[in-house]
């Protein structure tokens, strides 16, 4: 039941007020009567007095100010698109700002000081102009719209890591940015930021009327002279503006503008006018109380935590929660797979495993220096620096196709894989946060912590996914709800600026450059074992393609072979992501590759796909290390790009058909 609008209002601006008193109490603990005679005024005499001055105050306007405008955004957004998962973050624009502004500070620092803010806002608009185009203009009210986004952050945040690994000594001032971080030493940043917030009052005089005119269609709002793209641009613009100027300021946070709307709706908001209205009330409040939990965390913990990984980690489980409420049976997916063959050639697995063959002897022979590439046969340095980069380049690729193609087959969706449902997210989690949390390091944690997260993934994909049939929608979201609670760790790790900093965004990209002998010998045994118990079972992969209820017709216990089957994708995502870091969509590209060579039963698929996955990965990590000689690219870097624009073409595919 939803209270009268006067309590309702008045409920609001009570919690606002005790909230933003809250705030400022966490502090060196002032009486607050000295709190207010520096509140109306009075100069400062002892360092309690300076802090609350020049740290806590400023930091209290900063939330304000920012969550306000990703309120505002985050509203603007989800009306101009009817689509109540919109944001700056699931519309890939805070990758777009993140990768402008790397960009810009490692190539052209001297305009990085001046024009952060425009840095930030052409690469916001870049990302979200290439999402509209992906997904069309008919499908902004449905989930192709945030997959596109997912896919666009994925692509930009390989790239951003790419560009920070080749030039680190220029992107280090970048990585507390990264982490959103609301402290302030001072009021300068406070004053740098007012007067760009100030288009904000375009929007709010000139938004709600025209956001009326759009509830009623293109056509409606024509009739009443309102044209509408135009409009359209105006206000997605000067949106953009406004979250470019905000994050700049204090860094990526997320979920606020994709959360404060959908409260202000469940809370009554009804208008267009009071949907932003509240929105702005709600992403303050909400941004302070992330801002309070974030303080009351580093007092705990002792280690300062960024506002922006709290966010993560309320809002993470938040998105899964209004997007299960939000879906609709309509909201699916359409995927048009490229043509394949009608049946598998004979020719086809002698050609993959003569060009792996190959790929190995070229990895093990050629490599480029200072005069170009050079073959000898490698002495026993050269060799064992050699052997096992290409080996786990090999089993990582088989591993992670086997555990997409059994994904695939195994909850009927086409978009699954282990990185986009968030399988090979959970393992990394589990292991960055050992790394952050505990100190442990990050390539001696085991295989066991890897592997107990990717299993929590797993069971909270089951239980959430149950409900909608583990429809690509409700899944898919779910994969962008843990990834960007990774990044946000991830972000938190290198806010702190240590040499682990850099060991873990090594980590990060999937590299197979610190694998040791051993640690690639494990992986490989491991990964042929259990790829074999893939291949010797795989008549319960097909009895359950056809269907559960026709599998336990013949026999098959079907719970209890999906369980085994879950577990052995867990521990393929765990071994690969423990040895060499997260890599993503091997999973998914490869058992498309075999459908498209013919492999449609299930045991040629998961031969065709995992040999096709294993040359992907050799080439990617061949052409990482010699494409820019003395430099090298992270063969996890190079399979994003590849991959993620694989997945572009499909979703282009889908919409025209």
């Amino acid at each position: 039941m939803l209270l009268p609008r006067p309590i309702l209002c008045f409920t609001i601006a009570i919690s606002f007020l005790l909230i933003a008193f809250t705030t400022l109490q966490l502090g060196d603990g002032l009486p607050l009567s000295q709190q207010w005679h520096l509140l109306q005024g009075v100069q400062p005499q002892e360092f309690a007095d300076f802090n609350f001055v020049y740290a806590q105050l400023p930091r209290l306007v900063m939330a304000i100010m920012v969550g306000a405008m990703l309120g505002l955004v985050g509203s603007l957004m989800q009306q101009l698109t009817q689509n109540s998962l919109t944001s700056p973050l699931t519309l890939g624009t805070s990758s777009g700002a993140w990768l402008a502004l790397i960009i810009a500070n490692v190539w052209f620092p001297a305009l990085a000081a001046d024009h952060m803010a425009l840095a930030a806002m052409v690469g916001a608009m870049f990302a979200m102009g290439l999402v509209i185009t992906i997904a069309g203009p008919k499908n902004i009210t449905g989930l192709p719209l945030i997959l596109s986004g997912m896919v666009v952050n994925i692509l930009f945040g390989a790239i951003a890591t790419s560009i920070i690994l080749l030039n680190d000594q220029y992107a280090k001032n970048v990585f507390i940015w990264g982490a959103g971080d609301l402290a302030q030493n001072g009021w300068d940043m406070v004053h740098w930021l007012l007067p760009r917030l100030s288009v904000a009052i375009v929007l709010i005089v000139i938004a709600p009327k025209i956001l009326s005119l759009m509830r009623l269609g293109h056509q409606g709002a024509a009739a009443r002279g309102l044209n509408v793209i135009p409009y359209f641009i105006v206000l997605i613009g000067l949106g953009l503006w406004v979250v470019s100027a905000s994050i700049t300021a204090v860094g990526v946070i997320s979920f606020i503008g994709l959360l404060s709307p959908n409260i202000a709706r469940a809370i009554g908001a009804r208008t267009p006018k009071a949907e932003l209205y509240t929105s702005m009330i709600i992403g303050s409040m909400a941004l302070m109380l992330t801002d309070i939990l974030a303080l009351l965390l580093s007092q705990f913990t002792l280690e300062m935590i960024p506002s922006g990984t709290t966010a993560a980690a309320i809002g993470a489980p938040a998105l899964v929660w209004f997007s299960r409420r939000a879906l609709k049976a309509q909201d699916q997916i359409s995927i048009k797979l490229p043509p394949s063959k009608s049946q598998l050639s004979t020719w086809t697995i002698p050609i993959l495993i003569s060009a792996i063959l190959s790929m190995v002897f070229i990895s093990a022979t050629i490599a480029m220096t200072s005069n170009g590439l050079h073959w000898a046969i490698p002495d026993g340095f050269n060799w064992n620096l050699r052997w096992p980069r290409f080996v786990t380049a090999l089993a990582a690729g088989v591993a992670l196709a086997a555990a997409g193609t059994v994904l695939q087959r195994l909850i009927y969706n086409p978009l699954a894989s282990p990185d986009i449902l968030g399988i090979s997210a959970g393992a990394t989690f589990a292991l960055v946060g050992a790394s952050v949390f505990f100190g442990a390091n990050i390539f001696a944690s085991g295989s066991l912590v890897a592997f107990a997260g990717s299993i929590l993934v797993l069971v909270v994909l089951l239980l959430l996914g149950r409900k909608n049939q583990f429809a690509p929608s409700s899944m898919v979201l779910i994969g962008i709800a843990i990834t960007a609670l990774i990044e946000s760790l991830v972000q938190f790790a290198l806010a702190k600026g240590t040499q682990d900093s850099y060991t873990i965004i090594n980590w990060m990209a999937g590299s197979t450059y610190r694998v040791t002998g051993s640690g690639a010998l494990t992986l490989g045994i491991s990964v042929a074992v259990i790829f074999i118990g893939l291949v010797s079972v795989s008549r319960w992969l097909t009895l359950i393609s056809a269907g559960r209820q026709f599998a336990a017709a013949r026999g098959l216990n079907v719970q209890a072979t999906s369980v085994i089957l879950l577990c052995s994708v867990a521990l393929l995502c765990a071994l690969v992501t423990t040895t060499m870091g997260p890599v993503a969509f091997v999973g998914l590209l490869a058992p498309h590759m075999a459908v498209m060579l013919g492999a449609k039963q299930t045991r040629a698929q998961l031969i065709v796909a995992s040999l096709a996955g294993g040359l992907l990965m050799l080439m990617a990590d061949w052409i990482g290390q010699t494409i820019l000689f003395p430099m090298q690219i992270a063969a996890g870097t190079v399979v994003s790009v590849v991959g993620g624009s694989y997945f572009l073409v499909l979703l282009i595919r889908g919409q025209k058909n």
